[in-house]
């Protein structure tokens, strides 16, 4: 009996170097079309390759979304020589049906639908014909691509074109799914999973789904167009806070942190190129050796200060096919808000933060005068009218040398130079202030 179950083993053994299991990835795209989707179906088809999947399965139900979003998605599932089945279960509306047409095999369930691809803007008002060229174009090509009717995808796209038995001159193409399966758009109709696997001899083979990561929900949460204006709003106010402050503090490194995730998040998604990014980094660089190094503010700071406002503009414009008015003017109203909410928590705060009790706890609310029995430095009131020599630049504090010994000083006005000669006009308690003289 032993023998026996041996022999069993052996055979099975063989069988499955002779003949191995079959892979298949599962895809999910059931909800909005992002540009944060795009991302996660490259991936999907990175590991598919990586794997030697056998087929890779897009489950789609979807009303459609972004027309860039999708025809990244397209170009990435026609890129790979690995069979593609777009299954629709129940919908491909829109920028689905661009997605699915670009899949080798299409398979719907019963009582599906696929159409109506015309571009619309935000409010649901169609765009010009410029859009509606391109995406007759995409339609056209990528239903070409794989054997599909061409007049019926750019009828999706364009109530004008007549397809005989099916629509006249007033009505968008969107197919059920008999009707789909009738012209050619869908190769077959089917209800589940299983099914499709068993339809392109897949069947037994296992089945790989792949979810979304953190990582990709992380981007897609910050290209949000309400996350992404917040983030540029806090940028704007730390660096205005730096600005009007000296130093470099917390409010400056927070406002970089939040840039930083906006053009992180733009540039995996395709929205920010190196040169925008370049562009931030450069003016920020500018707006930096305003605070550390040039004195007042000048060319440097504004020089700064457009840099990152345009490459800002630039992100939020994206590498959408076709610019227009409407996408200039979205992206202007866009910065305009989140500048003037920045000025205007920079106004509250500077006005009414002083006088909460949280602040008042971190600073000297009372005066000590002379007359109170305070008393300043006797050593430093001495050195009213002696002259030294600026040891460090002063903009407007640093240090001097005065009667041989360092000294923290601060400069009456203007900016002081290392190496000019100074001389000390007042001593107020702790402050020693000094001016240059030729």
């Amino acid at each position: 009996m032993n023998f026996t179950y041996k022999l069993f083993a052996i055979f099975l053994l063989l069988t499955g170097f002779m003949f191995p299991q079959k892979l298949v990835y599962e895809g999910l795209i059931e909800q909005e079309i992002d540009l944060g989707l795009a991302p996660y179906v490259r991936r999907v088809i990175s590991e598919a390759e990586r794997n030697n999947a056998d087929a890779i399965i897009f489950r789609i139900n979807t009303f459609g979304g972004r027309v860039d979003a999708a025809t990244q998605i397209k170009d990435a599932i026609i890129s790979t020589r690995i069979l593609t089945i777009a299954f629709i279960n129940n919908r491909a509306i829109s920028a689905g049906s661009l997605i699915s047409l670009s899949c080798n095999k299409i398979v719907m369930v019963p009582g599906g639908s696929i159409g109506a691809t015309t571009v619309v803007d935000q409010t649901g008002k169609k765009q010009s014909e410029k859009y509606q060229s391109y995406m007759r174009s995409e339609m056209r090509s990528t239903a070409e691509r794989n054997g599909r009717r061409t007049d019926i995808a750019e009828g999706m796209v364009d109530e004008r074109i007549i397809i005989k038995g099916l629509v006249d001159s007033t009505e968008l193409v969107t197919l059920t799914s008999e009707e789909a399966y009738k012209y050619g758009i869908a190769d077959t109709l089917l209800y589940n999973v299983d099914e499709v696997l068993s339809a392109f001899n897949l069947k037994g083979a296992r089945v790989d789904v792949v979810h979304q990561n953190w990582a990709e929900g992380v981007v897609r949460f910050l290209n949000n167009s309400i996350v992404a204006s917040i983030l540029i709003m806090i940028g704007f106010f730390g660096l205005l806070a730096e600005i009007k402050s000296p130093g470099w503090g917390v409010p400056g490194t927070v406002g970089l942190i939040a840039l930083a995730l906006f053009f992180g998040s733009s540039y995996i998604l395709e929205l920010a190129s190196v040169i925008e990014i370049l562009m931030f980094i450069g003016g920020v660089v500018l707006i930096l050796l305003e605070i550390f190094v040039i004195p007042g503010f000048g060319i440097a700071g504004i020089s700064g200060i457009i840099l990152v406002i345009v490459s800002l503009f630039l992100s939020l414009l994206g590498s959408h096919p076709f610019i227009d008015f409407d996408m200039v003017s979205r992206a202007i109203t866009q910065l305009a808000l989140s500048l003037l909410t920045a000025f205007i928590m920079i106004f509250i705060l500077s006005k009414f933060l002083p006088k909460t009790s949280t602040f008042q706890r971190f600073i000297l609310s009372e005066a000590e005068k002379t007359d109170r029995g305070f008393s300043s430095h006797s050593h430093l009131k001495d050195l009213i009218g002696k002259k030294g020599i600026a040891l460090t630049t002063l903009r407007p504090s640093g240090t001097a040398e005065i009667n041989g010994k360092r000294v923290d000083v601060v400069t009456e006005s203007s900016y002081v130079e290392q190496g000019k000669k100074i001389k000390v006009i007042a001593a107020e308690g702790m402050r020693v202030v000094v001016k240059e003289i030729n």
